[in-house]
């Protein structure tokens, strides 16, 4: 859950919301969260059920659920330039888990230094923080 502060101006009285800096437009969750959804399945080689398990605050699934069709979704739009188009990775070529694998090691390249020492999903989540 990404919290969203309201402010009411003294002024002219409108209500601004104020978001935090990791919060992507129209996704339920933050840049860090995928960063790190990234780094555990294109990275860590884990599937798709195992990275939903770690990253999702959603735990009550249908019976028919396998995986996780955000995570290539996700990685369709890395490519198309409209998440973490700061990366530069548009027009990348592979399918969603090499893409994934992709953006995660751009990501940690933009994490602090002493952060790149951690976890590669640590590392990633790190990154996203200084990625737009």
């Amino acid at each position: 859950m990404i919290l969203a502060r309201r402010y009411l101006c003294t002024a002219c009285t409108t209500v601004m919301r104020v978001l935090p800096a990791s919060s992507v437009p129209r996704k339920h969750f933050s840049g860090a969260a995928i960063a790190m959804a990234f780094a555990l399945w294109g990275l860590g080689g884990k599937s798709a059920r195992e990275v939903r398990e770690q990253v999702s605050d959603q735990k009550v699934l249908g019976a028919g659920a396998r995986g996780w069709r955000s995570l290539g979704r996700w990685a369709r739009e890395v490519v198309a330039g409209r998440l973490f188009a700061g990366l530069g990775l548009e027009g990348l070529v592979g399918g969603p888990r090499v893409i994934a694998a992709r953006a995660a090691q751009a990501l940690i390249g933009w994490a602090a230094p002493a952060a790149r020492e951690a976890f590669p999903e640590a590392a990633a989540f790190n990154g996203a923080s200084h990625v737009n």
